[in-house]
């Protein structure tokens, strides 16, 4: 997301870093470019001239121009704005009420909502230890009870059944009163969508509204859909007293205009970004961040915790003790590296999350994939037990198997082993405490991989 904008404004924004001091046509040039980047990103206009308007009266006053390092205090401004745009810090749900509390889903059909109510299920159940049940009051497509009911299974939360032809105002009374009984902490209700905002769509969710009382209403809304969806979520707004918003499939925008315009134009929070299938694919929207993001600046923040939920904590304590304790690095510790690399969305989610990235080529980004890695695993899969814990039997007639067995070529499997090695190095210096050799180490080996070569083909860093 914010791909096309962040190029955009970073492009801008590092013309004027270097700039000892700034005049108003510098700004007024700066501020024109910013201003077509996000109308390219399908910002709604009305947001658009907002956004310029704040950043010119703090870029000509004090903040800017009487800076000592002027581009950057520019920079700072337009970081400053784009979070008070989006709502300035991220908004968490209300669940502090005497159980359930109610969350109803509202939304268009085909915006992801009932994926979404699995994916909010799992992240109050793992993140939050609340005990949740789901229920479907979309009477109307069979499928997407059975697809909730199916759902409900995989993410391991109670599923209140339902059924076509069913009165929606009953099913949710009835699970509200279930939920009671059984003590649930969270009742997540999903309710039917249209291809568009209509009278009957609108009068059913208010009946539903007002039989349960929910704690949230939340909106959830196609980020794909840009202005459309700031708008869509107005009507909504207006019919139901929204507390927050949805953005889904933010993973297929490039653009991004849908997540700064919708609290502008709204006035309600974004409290959630979707971004991917999986059910893990729902991240707390956190406005300073995306805004750092879009400079360029990157979201360690964001990283660090991901890496902190989805990195498994077993595992890596083991391997640090068998490296300290000086026992080899062998290719099965490898496999677990890659795969929790994997775990935290791959290199190219990575990269979007580290800072500066924004600014390299897209001939160099293209490169970058996880379909290496992928073949990586796929390599040492094909291996004996045996070889992967002594990959010094690996010699040209295993390799040669080995590469059959992946579906690869040996040179593939001879790149792996050759970074296996260099790994297995740097991990023979860590155990002996040689900080140093190990730095020296590291730089040797990012220099025989091409920076990243082996995983895409990236240059080495400069």
């Amino acid at each position: 997301m914010f791909e096309s904008l962040s190029q955009r404004l970073s492009t801008t924004v590092n013309r004027l870093r270097g700039r000892g001091r700034l005049t108003e046509e510098n700004i007024r040039e700066s501020l024109r470019e910013v201003r077509i980047a996000l109308l390219e990103a399908d910002v709604a206009l009305p947001v658009v001239q907002a956004l310029i308007q704040r950043i010119k009266v703090r870029a000509v006053g004090q903040d800017v121009m009487k800076s000592l390092s002027p581009g950057q205090a520019l920079v700072k401004v337009v970081s400053d704005e784009l979070t008070v745009v989006m709502g300035t810090a991220n908004t968490e749900l209300n669940l502090a009420q005497t159980p359930p509390a109610v969350v109803l889903m509202a939304g268009l059909q085909g915006a992801g909502k009932t994926t979404t109510v699995a994916k909010l299920a799992r992240l109050l159940t793992e993140r939050k230890k609340k005990k949740v049940m789901v229920v479907s009051c979309d009477v109307y497509r069979p499928a997407a009870i059975e697809q909730l009911r199916t759902l409900a299974e995989q993410v391991g939360v109670k599923f209140f059944p339902s059924e076509a032809g069913q009165d929606p105002v009953a099913i949710a009374k009835a699970a509200v009163a279930a939920a009671r009984r059984e003590v649930i902490d969270v009742l997540i209700v999903d309710t039917a969508g249209r291809l568009h905002v209509d009278e009957a769509m609108m009068a059913e969710i208010k009946a539903l509204h007002a039989a349960i009382t929910p704690v949230e209403t939340l909106f959830v809304v196609d980020s794909m859909t840009g202005q459309d969806a700031a708008n869509t979520a107005k009507a909504f707004s207006e019919a139901l007293p929204l507390t927050g918003v949805i953005l889904t499939k933010t993973d297929g925008d490039a653009r991004g205009g849908a997540a700064l315009s919708v609290r502008y134009v709204t006035g309600k929070p974004i409290k959630f970004l979707g971004a991917g299938e999986k059910t893990d694919a729902l991240e707390p929207f956190h406005p300073d961040r995306l805004a750092q993001r879009i400079l360029g600046m990157g979201d360690v923040l964001s990283l660090v915790e991901e890496v902190e939920r989805k990195v498994d904590q077993e595992k890596a304590q083991k391997l640090a003790q068998k490296v300290m304790k000086g026992k080899r690095f062998d290719l099965n510790d490898m496999k677990d590296q890659l795969e929790q690399m994997g775990n935290m969305g791959g290199l190219a989610g990575l990269m979007d999350k580290l800072p500066g990235m924004g600014n390299l080529p897209d001939s160099v980004k293209s490169k970058v994939n996880d379909g290496e890695m992928n073949r990586m695993v796929a390599i040492i899969n094909s291996m004996t037990k045996k070889e992967r814990r002594h990959p010094d039997l690996l010699n040209g007639s295993r390799r040669a198997r080995v590469a059959r067995g992946s579906g690869t070529q040996p040179a593939d499997v001879n790149r792996l082993l050759k970074q296996y090695m260099q790994m297995e190095k740097m991990m023979s210096k860590l155990s002996k405490g040689g900080s140093k050799g190990l730095m020296r180490q590291m730089r040797g080996a990012m220099k025989g991989m091409g920076g990243m070569g082996g995983m895409g083909g990236l240059p080495p860093p400069r």
